[in-house]
């Protein structure tokens, strides 16, 4: 938003020279690899992580002053600092098209990278951190501040590896602010238009608002993204409200009562320059001079596709329950036209030729049978069915050495869950695993309610509800 913004003004010098001392101060962290950072990417479209961080120091290392984090209600030095409040993917096509601010609710179940297991995704760049400060320590290193920003360069890169292979999306740059930022920006730019459907309180955010449209900032601001109790869909209510905010504060910003008052914009740039920091290496000049149009409707926000709101998970309560292909899926088709015919990308293999084996590990009985039989009824070759002997977190066809092309295409059939390669799977042959989150051919009408993972836990049947409408920075949507 704020590379965007000062875009507009790029034909002046004053605006140039505002723009270059916020890159000259602004801080880098080199977590981006060989894959990512490219002008323009080989897979069509530049990804932004934006995160939102829970975080009691600055840019550079620094606990918050007290009378700050008492402004924030934001808890004593100790608290937070390691969480992920709102974590955002932007999808800029390099064709131009429509951008997509994807956002993920804070307590998704998924598996995060560097073997810690499945958690709530906002752990993430806290399990990377926490294993850095560790070995930080070993190494010698005391001072508080180095040890705060060096280990936050692997707890970035934590939560960019599991965003990663949550999605199937390579992450190209990377974009963190903190609590004290946000509050700032928001004040810089004179406050922000919102709306609510009903009146709300919230000891635990400091949330106090009335119904219908108001101006907010500062502390206002930064209760109004954060609450999620006494809302009614909890987190999901929550990422709402960020989104409609983040969309309002991108039309406030753009608007020429803010880039054309030189104390606005002065002010803007401090506060970006405290509380941002961005991968290594970008050019945001020259992304700046691309995302000039990106503005209006030109940027929608969606949110990943989610199951049960209050999943009972072993170890961190309840969560959100998160399909890894479903999300996959979403983000394969993001951006694509829904209604195009032949769209589908698996190549065409005759079915004949692929003999079908389907192992279930779903907990639901007699469903690798089902799925077979539907196999067969396409005219693959049955290879037989029945339970698998290793767990599976997620629904999988394998095969062998050029085994893929056939693979994909039982894959396309079932749903389009994901392939990978099995040496010991013979030539010639695919192998089904199928997990508690298939939902594809031969599940339907098995079961007559919700599906039962192992775990125990329901899976809840899909949101037929009329869509809400969308969410684009070109006017103010009220949200509960």
């Amino acid at each position: 938003m704020a590379v965007t913004s000062v875009a507009v003004l790029l034909g002046t010098g004053y605006a140039y020279a505002n723009f270059q001392a916020l890159i000259d101060n602004i801080s880098t962290t080199d977590v981006i690899g060989l894959e990512g950072g490219g002008e323009k990417p080989a897979d069509g479209s530049v990804d932004i992580l934006m995160v939102g961080m829970d975080s009691r120091t600055d840019a550079k290392g620094n606990p918050l002053p007290r009378e700050i984090l008492d402004e924030l209600q934001a808890g004593d030095e100790t608290a937070g600092g390691l969480n992920t409040d709102t974590l955002i993917l932007m999808h800029v096509p390099n064709d131009g098209g429509k951008a997509v601010a994807v956002s993920f609710p804070r307590d998704s179940y998924v598996k995060i990278a560097g073997g810690y297991g499945r958690h709530k995704i906002n752990s993430a760049y806290g399990y990377g951190k926490e294993s850095a400060i560790e070995r930080l320590k070993r190494e010698g290193e005391s001072d508080p501040a180095q040890l705060d920003v060096k280990s936050r360069k692997d707890g970035a890169k934590n939560l960019i590896a599991t965003i990663q292979d949550l999605t199937g999306v390579t992450v190209d740059h990377y974009a963190e602010i903190n609590l004290v930022g946000f509050y700032e920006i928001t004040k810089a730019v004179g406050g922000v238009d919102v709306c609510l459907n009903q009146a709300t309180q919230d000891e635990f955010s400091g949330a106090d608002f009335a119904a219908g449209p108001q101006k907010i900032q500062g502390r206002e601001a930064l209760a109004f993204v954060r609450q999620r109790y006494g809302l009614l869909r909890g987190d999901l209510d929550r990422i709402v409200r960020q989104q409609v905010f983040m969309a309002g504060l991108a039309k406030q910003v753009l608007s020429a009562g803010t880039l054309s008052d030189p104390g606005k914009l002065n002010d803007l740039i401090d506060a970006l320059s405290k509380s941002i920091v961005l991968d290594e290496g970008w050019d945001v000049l020259r992304f700046a001079t691309q995302m000039k149009d990106l503005t209006g409707g030109n940027l929608k926000f969606e949110t990943i596709p989610t199951g049960d709101p209050e999943l009972q998970t072993p170890e961190d309560g309840l969560a959100v329950e998160v399909n890894e292909r479903d999300v996959k899926k979403f983000f394969k088709n993001l951006g694509s036209d829904p209604t195009a015919v032949g769209s589908s990308t698996a190549p065409t293999v005759d079915p004949g030729t692929v003999t079908v084996e389907v192992r279930n590990a779903s907990g639901i009985g007699g469903l690798a049978g089902r799925v077979l039989r539907s196999l067969v009824a396409e005219g693959y070759v049955g290879g037989g069915s029945g339970n698998a002997t290793e767990e599976v977190l997620s629904s999988v066809v394998r095969h062998g050495t050029g085994g893929e092309a056939g693979a994909a295409a039982v894959a396309d059939f079932l749903g389009g869950i994901d392939v990978e390669e099995d040496p010991e799977v013979p030539a010639g042959q695919a192998l089904v695993l199928l997990g508690d989150d298939y939902d594809g051919p031969g599940v339907q009408g098995l079961t007559g309610g919700p599906l039962v993972g192992l775990d125990g836990a329901r899976r809840q049947p899909p949101d037929t509800t009329t869509p809400e409408q969308p969410i684009t920075a070109d006017g103010v949507r009220c949200v509960n």
